[in-house]
């Protein structure tokens, strides 16, 4: 279940970060053991197979082919490349994106950064994010999409199991934002499960995608490509 604050969140991932015994200053290549700097970028080189990553103030970037633990950043963005593998990725300030035939073990997490999974890509977990952004092209997720303010795009043969969850604007999940959320879920997508929103979206759903039950909102059906506006 997605139960967590961005404040827990932002907590844990500078206690993974700072805490580990062989934390740096600077830039980093990741090694079988993995890598953690405070101020500096990560970098595991392609085709390796490292340990888990960790940064404050910096970006992650798994390469072509390479495998690797759990990716987690601060304030940074984790880029996950073609044939890549993590066992997870979580960022709060940062966005997390999936590279061609990209996959994620477990979970994606982000507090403010956006998630964007490219074509062929595979998050065996949920996708979470607060207020950043979800898109989906040509992806399968397996845990479901759960988000209280991010807009959600849904395209090409994307497939995702465990249906969508908008929670309400309040308590652990707070967050500035006041604008509704926008939900597109495209000619050829499919959505297994339940569509639940506990607050108010605008819900588009192509005439060619086929979803789960809706709570909490009316879907609006479009033809062609996109939604008009």
């Amino acid at each position: 279940m997605w139960r967590y604050g961005s404040s827990m969140l932002l907590a844990g991932l500078i206690a993974l970060a700072a805490g580990c015994g062989n934390a740096v200053n600077g830039d980093v290549t990741a090694t079988r053991e993995g890598g953690s700097t405070i101020n500096g970028a990560i970098r595991v080189p392609a085709g390796q197979q490292v340990g888990s990553v960790n940064t404050v103030n910096g970006s992650i970037t798994v390469e072509d082919g390479a495998t690797a633990g759990a990716a987690h950043a601060v304030n940074g963005e984790i880029k996950i490349g073609t044939h890549a593998t993590v066992e997870s990725a979580a960022s709060v300030n940062g966005a997390v994106i999936l590279g061609n035939s990209a996959r994620v073990k477990n979970d994606v997490k982000s507090v403010n950064g956006e998630i964007e999974l490219e074509k062929d890509s595979e998050v065996a977990g949920s996708v979470t994010t607060v207020d950043g952004s979800i898109r989906l092209a040509d992806a399968r997720v397996g845990g479901g999409l759960r988000t209280v303010a991010a807009n959600i795009d849904i395209m090409g043969a994307s497939h995702v199991d465990g249906g969508i969850l908008v929670e309400k604007n309040s308590g652990s999940f707070e967050t500035t934002s006041t604008t509704k959320p926008r939900i597109v879920i495209g000619p050829g997508a499919v959505v297994q499960g339940s569509l639940i929103f506990k607050r108010d979206v605008q819900l588009y759903v192509s005439d060619k995608a086929t979803i789960g039950p809706v709570e909490g909102a009316t879907a609006i059906t479009f033809p062609g490509d996109k939604p008009a506006g």
